[in-house]
């Protein structure tokens, strides 16, 4: 069996916590990985957007990893995002994660916007041949500037079988089309928080990497769809779709809004952002309450 067989499901994303000095909050963290695992998670991400990876030293980030493999415990499976910009650093991480328990890593292009797709998959096939995970990619030029095409992914998936996921980002439409131009080779998670959860499942995604704040909904919603009741899912997923839509308008628009709603449902104290952040407004956080009423602490 590849050792992929049993990747699949709610893998949500999680938030970097920071304290009043402007520190990782272990405490929080923690918090939020337990209420993870309790609402029914299939799996953990971390280390990426939502982890504010851009924000974080490379310290910062293998230590977000070493808490996080540490307090999860091998309970459920964990996926370690990359972010660092070179070969080198990419292979260094993928290491540190496997040392740490990680079951796959999901590599983030370099920084380099107008980079050719050959190069690319150079950049991608030097880290996936080097590492002792297997591998995904994040393809998310809408946030990140720069992706592979279908065509790309299936070049890279036949010189480097190493590379078995993709995390895609984009909707459901998008994702048909590469499943269907990749020929069931890889692995497929959608990202985008989950917007488009019960289409992506159709479309042909084993996943989703939502955020925290709607772990609970997504994963049972995704047992829905596995037990062939979709009517059920669709109405779930329409009772949620309003809050996804809203918290979903960017990145940073999910940091500032979704971190404190998952704050909120796991009892934290006050969020304290790292700047630069977006800042909630009032009419932003009566909107974020008006779709949210409906979800009770975790």
């Amino acid at each position: 069996m590849s050792r992929m067989d049993g990747f699949h499901g709610i893998y949500p994303m999680l938030y970097a916590f920071f304290d009043a000095s402007g520190g990782l909050d272990r405490g929080a963290i923690r918090a939020e990985l337990e209420a993870c695992v309790g609402a029914g998670a299939h799996g953990i991400a971390v280390g990426g957007l939502a982890s504010e990876t851009n924000k974080l030293a490379t310290a910062e980030r293998r230590q977000l990893l070493d808490w996080v493999a540490e307090d999860l415990a091998d309970r459920l499976p964990l996926s370690a995002t990359i972010a660092e910009n070179s070969i080198a650093g990419q292979v260094a991480m993928a290491r540190a994660a496997a040392g740490a328990g990680a079951g796959w890593v999901v590599l983030q292009p370099p920084p380099v916007k107008g980079a050719s797709e050959a190069e690319l998959i150079r950049f991608y096939g030097a880290v996936a041949d080097q590492s002792p995970l297997p591998v995904g990619i994040q393809n998310a030029p809408e946030y990140i500037g720069i992706g592979l095409s279908n065509t790309g992914f299936a070049e890279l998936r036949r010189r480097h079988p190493n590379v078995q996921v993709i995390k895609a980002e984009g909707p459901a439409v998008y994702i048909a089309e590469l499943a269907a131009a990749t020929g069931g080779a890889y692995r497929l998670f959608n990202g985008r928080n989950g917007i488009d959860l019960v289409d992506s499942l159709r479309a042909g995604c084993d996943g989703v990497i939502p955020g925290v704040e709607t772990v609970d909904r997504q994963s049972a919603i995704y047992e829905l769809m596995r037990q062939g009741r979709e009517a059920e899912a669709d109405q779930a997923f329409a009772e949620l779709l309003p809050l996804l839509s809203f918290l979903m308008h960017s990145i940073d628009h999910l940091l500032c809004y979704g971190k404190r709603l998952a704050a909120r449902r796991i009892g934290l104290g006050e969020v304290h952002d790292r700047t630069p952040a977006l800042r909630p407004t009032p009419f932003g956080l009566e909107v974020m309450q008006r779709w949210s009423k409906q979800l009770r602490a975790f």
